[in-house]
């Protein structure tokens, strides 16, 4: 329960069910953020409170620092672009043992994800659909799950749409009924990335080099963490025509800028792959593929390259592919899995 509505309407909505029901509530990060404020406990507690459940919360913060926030810093230490969401379902949200370390015994863990659980009837694997509402699908930042994992998640908010939800959360006169959202990374303020980075580590990430497509200097960056591929403003350099990240080095220290046709692959690498519809890609597979939370999937053909790895051809060149984004596959509703792009 993290104190928004649709965590609140998905424990009303287990309790209907006629589960018995406890609402942990997961203190993640130590300093300012968006994310486990006294605010969000307090509307999550009384939230529980009115339904009748035991609420708890649970210190995360050691496992949360480890396992997300230094992610996300070697992510982009090393010029990619991480996706720290993901992390923290993988590792934090749906760790089973993590959770069960604490005392805990459950039978299913039931979140405000808008996602839904199903099983193949021909080989009895769990699988991960998209919601009802299309408009609020999460089943992106949820690839990463586990059969373990999916055999016990259950998302109630699965059949529903945000308005529903939202009238749900009004009838039963919750707290939180009216509470907003954001689309910032909830331990980053203000969305400033680099500003934070050098904050937390302490380190000073010196200038570099900003070249053109023929390897000349253009100017200066102002470290390699604060650009992205694809960016266009901030870059500082002027220009006669738009001109965006289209590659950077962090063992040069360099920021290669080009014109939006520069920005446009045909094929990547993933690695550190989850596969959910299969144990394994047997052969190339035509499926569509996001490679960003909000992008519309595009066609594509996906073959396993090895143990560990996924190469995906588009029918149609992709903008800004970023190294330590997802690539995750669907075939119609259902999530066949995908893996992080190197």
């Amino acid at each position: 329960m993290s104190g928004g509505v649709d965590s609140s309407v998905a424990a009303a909505l287990m309790l209907e069910r006629g589960c018995r029901c406890i609402g942990i509530t997961l203190k993640l990060y130590k300093g300012e953020g968006r994310c486990c404020s006294l605010q969000d406990v307090n509307d999550a507690r009384a939230v529980a409170f009115g339904l009748g459940m035991p609420h708890y919360v649970l210190n995360f913060t050691k496992e949360f620092d480890r396992q997300v926030i230094c992610r996300f810093i070697e992510t982009y230490e090393r010029g990619g672009t991480p996706n720290p969401c993901i992390d923290c379902n993988r590792y934090i949200k749906f760790n089973l043992s993590c959770l069960r370390a604490r005392g805990l015994e459950f039978d299913c863990l039931a979140t405000g994800h808008y996602a839904r659980v199903g099983r193949d009837g021909a080989n009895g694997r769990f699988l991960l659909r998209k919601p009802a509402d299309d408009k609020k699908d999460q089943t992106y930042v949820l690839y990463c799950l586990t059969q373990e994992q999916l055999a016990v998640s259950r998302f109630p908010l699965g059949e529903l749409s945000k308005g529903e939800v939202r009238k749900i959360a009004e009838k039963k006169q919750f707290v939180n009924a009216a509470k907003g959202e954001s689309q910032d990374i909830c331990f980053v303020p203000g969305g400033k990335y680099g500003d934070f980075i050098e904050a937390y580590t302490g380190k000073f990430y010196p200038e570099g080099d900003i070249l053109d497509p023929e390897g000349r200097a253009l100017g200066k960056h102002r470290g390699i963490i604060r650009y992205t591929i694809g960016q266009r403003r901030g870059l500082g350099v002027a220009a006669r025509v738009p001109v965006y990240v289209a590659a950077k080095s962090a063992a040069d220290n360099t920021v290669t800028l080009g014109p939006d046709s520069s920005l446009y692959r045909r094929s990547l690498i993933a690695n550190d792959i989850n596969l959910i519809a299969c144990e394994k890609l047997e052969k190339p597979l035509r499926v569509k593929v996001k490679t960003r939370y909000l992008q519309i999937e595009e066609p594509a053909f996906a073959e396993q390259t090895g143990e560990d790895t996924l190469r995906i051809e588009f029918e149609k060149p992709q903008r800004a592919l970023s190294p330590g984004q997802a690539a995750v596959m669907y075939d119609g509703d259902i999530v066949v899995g995908g893996g992080t792009i190197v």
